[in-house]
């Protein structure tokens, strides 16, 4: 659900709208009667706790992942 509020009703209030935002609501920013912007809470905003280590086994890299692209580099410069 989102709720549009003018800007300085959100800079008065904006605490309360945060804590709205936390929760899951949107905020729309509106200025003249138009919304102009959206408040949305970030991933994990409200603290869950992260999953570590729920892609292992399916992420691969190859082992000269750290090694210089010397290939490349030429392919590029020998381009021009």
């Amino acid at each position: 659900m989102s709720t549009t509020i003018n800007v300085h009703d959100f800079k008065t209030n904006y605490s309360k709208y945060l804590e709205r935002v936390i929760s899951g609501e949107e905020i729309l920013l509106g200025k003249h009667g138009k919304a102009v912007a959206k408040i949305v809470a970030l991933p994990n905003a409200n603290n869950e706790t992260r999953n570590l280590g729920m892609l292992k086994g399916k992420v691969w890299t190859s082992d000269d992942f750290n090694e210089p692209m010397t290939d490349l580099w030429s392919m590029v410069a020998n381009k021009k």
